[in-house]
């Protein structure tokens, strides 16, 4: 990497913040920070460093001991740049000494370029202040890529310079943090107040005693202590928060615009006569959720509704009396689902729960009644096109389906009311344009703390169903081991006892085959400190559990011998799944072997016990949902997790915390504490960032809410921002990243 360029040529083109880095800091340099995602000034001055480092005090060599975080003033001895032993790379080695004790000095690169660099820069003689974090290597203490600032005399030591804190960047092996801090004083240079435009209203700032958007940016790359770092990071949170919530506030207000039909109950209509019919008593819960519903569904404004609502808790059944409620007003209502094995169970679970409601159309059909239409991607060219027709007539009906619904030739003339299960599947845009003038209800069963609701969801108001079901019993779960024989052959023998006593009994894998990798099956990838060495083969990682070598598996084991074994997994087709299903649930076939395709909303009553194999390789909600699909029946049920990670790992705290509840909005909560934010909140919650940068969702309640309460007020006076046109512009340039965001799917 070449010398950074100090020389900027200005361009009429560019205003200073995009200015492209290159016209600054020289190709070499600026090709190194592209590979990190940052190609101008703007780009390079908003990657903040994520942490404060600390020269220390000055200390005589002798005074370091291991640990510390020091400062020495010594001379160079000698250095020397040589290839490393074991592994590519080459390292640089250098010792100093301030004329009593000597100390080791390493730094290590990919090439030795950047290391000939540096010694150059510390060729004996050379005097210089060195700080760093000392280490041990061999029993010698030593000093690893310190910061060094090369001194002319010992006269040059400015202790108030040694006491300011070090920013700290994220990097890469081709260009080092303190690179990158070199660069950024170099921008910063050529940076004014007047080019930093402040997306915050003044009011705002002045009521949270914020920095400027300027001043921010300037203590967080050139903090003189602690504190400047702290006040500029806690202005970027506020300008997150703010941003994405007048994101928000925009599309409540825009959605507020496009009325909605008014679907007035009637107490003669489709739901009085299913609710005559119900075999059951709504709990409470369910009576107030849909009383709420009922009423907003009634004005012209359109209800955007969030209901969650732990595994079991009967959303399913507040959704179909809401959907009957618009077919009495004579309009259409879709549910649509994620998965095709969710969909046909959601309508067969309507069917079941209609009977003849559901035949309207037909012969022998009561008076009062409605059409089912099931519309999924894998339906034979006849049916869809019959399937297509009958929704295009517009005649009142519930319709449910998948994907498939957010195809331009599906025509609903008479929609009235939309219901989306389990949204972070599906994408903000695609709900958005098929509910447009609609009644929306948002469904989901992973339930979320209100600072995430309040992030995720923030377009929605939140209905919460805590109650489960008369008769329901909690399901019992265990942790196994999976070096321990004894434990595992009772887990078998277990099983069969089960299916003796007229149980099923789930099995699930993280994959199908042995081909298929953690990527492949959106699995949550374990830390290498979690797995016991013993449990590496000689070509890797164990391989993961599969739906294949279980089944294989399962046909060597004594205690299960002569019971048939099924499997369903996601490259089967929607016909080979359905069949697995019916015959899991008739009990052809007791045990079932699968993927998380049984994940959500898959209902057999008759199964009692839920085997979860590699149970480390499942976020938590995961967990939960998958125990969610035994205890739906009045037998008691039991879910066994069999784990390899060790005790102590982050990945056992996750199986600790299933273990120890069944409640899904504790797990809801403690998942947000073990993993970290980009997790929960990003698109596939399983590695990949969020959009989120400085809010934390555990920490900063009082920040999110006091963003969305102004931003919220601010939106109903101005709307387009016309008296705000810095955050407009900010908005526009953050909206597809928080549309990335929000679109979690």
């Amino acid at each position: 990497m070449g010398k950074l360029a100090h020389s900027a040529i200005v361009s009429e083109e560019w205003g200073p913040l995009d200015r492209p880095l290159d016209r600054i800091l020289g190709t070499r340099t600026a090709n190194a920070l592209g590979k990190l995602g940052l190609s101008t000034c703007g780009d390079l001055l908003a990657h903040i460093p994520f942490r404060l480092a600390h020269r220390g005090e000055l200390l005589p060599i002798e005074a370091v001991h291991e640990g510390d975080t020091v400062t020495v003033v010594a001379r160079v001895i000698d250095s020397h740049v040589r290839p490393m032993n074991r592994r590519r790379g080459y390292l640089l080695s250098v010792r100093i000494a301030d004329g009593a004790h000597t100390l080791s000095l390493t730094f290590f690169g990919k090439s030795a370029r950047p290391l000939n660099y540096h010694a150059t820069r510390l060729a004996p003689g050379t005097l210089a202040t060195f700080s760093g974090t000392i280490s041990s290597y061999r029993g010698e203490l030593q000093l690893s890529h310190p910061e060094y600032e090369v001194l002319d005399t010992a006269k040059d030591i400015d202790p108030e310079k040694i006491a300011q804190p070090i920013p700290i960047y994220h990097a890469s092996a081709a260009i080092p943090s303190w690179k990158i801090h070199a660069a950024v004083d170099i921008v910063l240079d050529h940076i004014t107040a007047a080019d930093v435009p402040d997306p915050l209203p003044e009011d705002y700032r002045a009521e949270h005693k914020l920095l400027t958007a300027y001043q921010a940016m300037y203590a967080a790359h050139r903090p003189s202590c602690d504190d400047d770092w702290q006040r500029a990071l806690l202005r970027f949170k506020h300008e997150e928060a703010f941003i994405l919530q007048a994101l928000i506030a925009q599309q409540v207000h825009a959605n507020a615009g496009i009325p909605a039909p008014a679907l007035h109950p009637r107490s003669d209509g489709v739901l009085a006569a299913f609710d005559r019919r119900l075999p059951f008593t709504l709990t409470a819960g369910q009576r107030d959720v849909g009383r709420e519903l009922s009423e907003e569904m009634a004005v012209a404004t359109p209800m955007r509704r969030l209901l969650q609502g732990d595994v079991g808790s009967g959303k399913t059944i507040v959704a179909l009396r809401a959907m009957l409620q618009a077919v009495d007003a004579g309009y259409q209502a879709v549910l649509v689902a994620p998965t095709e094995v969710l969909a046909a169970q959601h309508y067969e679970t309507f069917r079941h729960l209609l009977g003849d409601l559901a035949a309207g159309g037909e012969l022998g059909a009561p008076e009062i009644s409605t059409r089912l239409e099931l519309l999924t991607g894998s339906l034979p060219a006849a049916a869809k096109r019959r399937t297509l027709a009958n929704i295009a007539s517009g005649m009142p009906q519930i319709i449910v389906g998948t994907h498939a619904l957010f195809e331009d030739r599906v025509q609903l003339p008479r929609l009235g009311f939309v219901v989306i299960d389990e949204q972070h599947r599906f994408g903000v845009d695609q709900r958005d344009r098929l509910a447009s003038g609609s009644h929306l209800l948002v469904m989901t069963a992973t339930p979320i703390p209100r600072t995430i609701a309040m992030t995720t969801f923030g377009e929605l108001r939140v209905s919460t169903l805590r109650e489960l079901p008369s008769g329901r019993q909690p399901v019992q779960t265990a942790l196994v081991p999976a070096d321990n024989a004894v434990w595992v052959e009772r887990m078998w023998q277990r099983a069969r006892e089960e299916i003796a006593a007229g149980g099923r009994v789930y099995i699930v894998c993280p994959a199908i085959n042995a081909e298929t990798s953690e990527a492949d099956m959106g699995i949550d990838p374990v830390e290498e400190s979690s797995v016991p060495a013993q449990s590496e083969g000689a070509a890797g990682r164990r391989p993961l559990a599969s739906v294949t070598s279980t089944v294989e598996l399962l046909a060597t084991i004594p205690a299960l011998a002569g019971i048939p074994v099924g499997y369903v997994h996601g490259q089967l087709s929607s016909e080979e799944k359905s069949q697995a299903m019916a015959r899991f649930a008739s009990g052809q076939t007791p045990i079932l072997v699968s993927t998380t395709v049984i994940e959500v909303g898959v209902d057999v009553p008759e199964a009692t016990m839920m085997i979860i194999l590699d149970a480390e390789r499942f976020g938590l909600s995961q967990l939960h949902q998958l125990r969610g699909r035994v205890g739906r029946g009045t037998a008691q049920s039991l879910c066994l997790a069999v784990f390899h990670v060790l005790p102590g790992t982050v990945a056992f705290a996750r199986l600790e915390a299933f273990a120890g509840t069944t409640d899904g909005f504790a797990l809801a909560q403690r998942d947000v504490e073990l993993r970290s934010e980009g997790n929960v909140l990003g698109r596939d919650q399983s590695g990949r960032v969020s959009s989120l940068r400085f809010v934390r969702v555990t920490k900063d309640e009082d920040i999110i809410d006091h963003a969305r309460r102004y931003a919220r007020e601010m939106i109903g006076r101005d709307p387009e921002l016309r008296d705000q046109p810095v955050l407009a512009v900010a908005i526009d340039r953050a909206r597809s990243a928080a549309t990335d965001y929000l679109d979690r799917s």
